[in-house]
């Protein structure tokens, strides 16, 4: 068969790839923005030269003062063990707690798959939690920002759907090999669902780089401070440098500026670059449940 391109397909074409490119703009456009004004002259930037494409006047001295903070390198640090260790608990967590409910022989499971999704409406509140936390002897420990909320209940149902559309033959295949039921999820359901793995775990690594308010209320050592906390107490101090400051009020107002945009590429650059290597895996993840297998 032969497909005769028409001219009202043609327009449409002509206008869908328009729109989207112009929705592409206004979503990339802001982030490009400020990774080219934070790599600025600030002076040059805040006296009224407009940037479009190119960095006015090259120069890194914001991100020198960024770098240059004392704790910016052992926030980093943790940064990275909460993300890390963190994802990998609530991949685990969330797999293995799917893979049960998913199960139609476990005992309770719908009154079980009650109480998880139950969680997502209604939740205790921020004292009764941080009452748990310090009864637990979690306070003020790497583990408080692991831990507490370690399972998202979202992320827990998109993992219970896709076990659901895996054929149950082969489990019965399984079992009768002899296979256990740990042998059944580790080398066989999870082999299956590396799409939808890699979305949730991507899904928690952003939330765990970006844990702000968790930290403040269960963190009061400053050597166990993740990289946002830092990062506001270099705005801060920026800011309160620019109020108290003897020189030209609109020189530090201008570096407090710059120094806003060059902390949001040092804290959003790292998970903005696992993305590509996620992305062949992300469009299959985002489907799961749309077409039941």
């Amino acid at each position: 068969m032969i497909y005769k391109r028409t001219l009202a397909g043609t327009i449409f074409d002509v206008a869908n790839f328009i729109i989207l490119l112009l929705l592409m703009t206004i979503c990339i456009y802001p982030v490009y923005y400020v990774v080219v004004a934070s790599v600025s002259n600030p002076i040059a930037v805040f006296g009224g030269n407009k940037i479009l494409l190119w960095p006015r006047e090259f120069s890194l001295e914001t991100y020198r003062i960024v770098f240059e903070y004392p704790a910016i390198w052992f926030s980093y640090r943790n940064t990275l063990l909460y993300t890390f260790l963190g994802t990998l608990i609530s991949l685990c967590l969330s797999v293995c707690g799917a893979y049960g409910l998913s199960r139609p022989y476990l005992p309770g499971r719908v009154l079980i798959t009650f109480f998880v999704i139950f969680t997502m409406y209604f939740q205790g509140g921020m004292i009764p939690s941080f009452l748990v936390v310090r009864g637990l002897g979690l306070y003020d420990t790497v583990w408080a920002m692991m831990l507490p909320g370690a399972v998202s209940t979202f992320n827990l149902i998109i993992m219970y759907t896709y076990f659901k559309t895996i054929p149950e033959s082969l489990e019965d295949a399984a079992k009768i090999d002899g296979a256990s039921e740990y042998r059944i999820l580790f080398q066989i359901f999870v082999p299956l669902c590396t799409p939808v793995l890699a979305v949730i775990a991507l899904y928690y690594a952003v939330a765990k780089w970006n844990a702000f308010f968790q930290a403040l209320i269960y963190l009061r050592s400053r050597t166990l401070f993740p990289l946002q906390i830092i990062l506001r107490e270099i705005l801060i101090q920026n800011s309160q440098t620019m109020l108290s400051g003897s020189g030209s009020y609109d020189g530090y107002e201008a570096y407090a500026q710059n120094v806003k945009y060059a902390s949001i590429v040092v804290a959003s650059l790292p998970i903005l670059m696992m993305y590509p290597f996620l992305q062949k895996y992300f469009v299959k993840g985002v489907m799961i449940g749309a077409i039941k297998g």
